[in-house]
């Protein structure tokens, strides 16, 4: 079992940053890839980026690629995602959910096996 909790969420301006977390605790030694997925009103939960520990690859959105960035930091039971996200913009409002999967499932949500509640980002000015 693994658990996700997410933090780091608010109202930001466009065009600043602002960095989401994400801290990952119980069976964090089975956890292969995190990801960072989201949910704007009335749309689908759509990938933002993943991060494999395998070899560190990083994936991203092509919405997203080039302005967020993910990483990872591990220690002793307990993973920490983050997010950082640069020039924002209005379309990135959004519930951002962290995930977590054994395997490499890419962008493919079905796959992810856990996830955390969520935090609201608004971009705003």
């Amino acid at each position: 079992q693994v658990a996700l909790v997410e933090s780091g969420g608010g109202t930001v301006q466009p065009g600043y940053s602002l960095l989401l977390s994400c801290a990952a605790t119980g069976d964090t030694g089975a956890i292969s890839t995190m990801a960072w997925f989201r949910q704007a009103p009335t749309k689908e939960r759509e990938f933002v980026a993943a991060k494999r520990s395998s070899d560190g690859y990083s994936d991203y959105a092509a919405s997203v690629k080039d302005r967020f960035t993910i990483s990872v930091e591990s220690g002793w039971n307990k993973k920490t995602l983050y997010l950082q996200m640069n020039a924002p913009k209005s379309e990135d409002t959004a519930v951002y959910f962290c995930a977590a999967a054994p395997g490499i499932p890419g962008q493919s949500r079905g796959a992810y096996t856990s996830w955390g509640q969520g935090t609201q980002v608004t971009v705003s000015s």
